[in-house]
């Protein structure tokens, strides 16, 4: 059964709380929080702060993705603040291993996400790892983008990789996710569904939660 993650980035974050609880009643099993520093990409969204409001309103995991520079002086504010997962870009991070290492001594499961233009195959010495290999299926920065069809087959390339190396990291796919292309990314080897603007600019929150999650049963 796939995870379905939506993604508080298209929420109403004055109701934080009651957007959450909507995706609950939908049948979210995580949250996703997405974390942009301006710099990193071309936006500015939030930080720990938020993220512990994430925490206090649900009970489900907290999947942080980092989309911000120098992740590694970071990690101890998302850990406290409540992240069940953390991600870090491996484009954006210097010493990868080190970074991975250290989330994972924080007590928490480690993350690694990549850029659209990424191969796949440039994990191949992280990804043995790593409990999470997100990948992105627009460029990051933006909600509400449209999924680059050759994300398709990133996904079963990540799939051989985990055969090959024998490891066991959840695949999680990111950017335009919706009800027209799920069941193809699910059918691809997708694990993880992160969803924004589809469940919660959708006008009934709980509904279109309903309906995603129906689609990776």
């Amino acid at each position: 059964m796939g995870i379905l993650a939506p993604s508080i980035l298209s929420a109403d974050l004055s109701d934080l709380a009651g957007q959450i609880r909507l995706a609950e009643i939908g049948g979210a099993d995580w949250i996703h929080c997405d974390v942009m520093d301006g710099h990193f990409v071309p936006n500015l969204t939030f930080g720990p702060i938020v993220v512990s409001a994430a925490k206090r309103a649900t009970k489900l995991p907290l999947d942080v993705h980092l989309m911000i520079e120098k992740p590694d002086k970071y990690l101890e504010d998302f850990v406290e603040a409540g992240a069940d997962y953390l991600t870090v870009h491996f484009e954006a991070d210097v010493h990868l291993n080190r970074t991975i290492s250290r989330i994972k001594e924080l007590g928490v499961k480690a993350g690694v996400s990549i850029n659209p233009a990424t191969p796949i195959n440039s994990l191949n010495d992280i990804a043995e790892y790593v409990d999470l290999l997100l990948i992105m299926s627009v460029n990051p920065g933006f909600g509400g983008q449209r999924f680059i069809s050759n994300s398709l087959r990133r996904i079963k390339e990540a799939v051989e990789l985990r055969e090959k190396l024998n490891a066991n990291f959840l695949i999680e796919v990111d950017g335009g996710v919706s009800n027209k292309n799920i069941k193809m990314i699910k059918d691809a080897g997708c694990d993880v569904f992160v969803a924004g603007s589809s469940i919660f600019k959708s006008g009934n929150i709980s509904a279109a939660a309903a309906e995603l999650k129906n689609l990776i049963i």
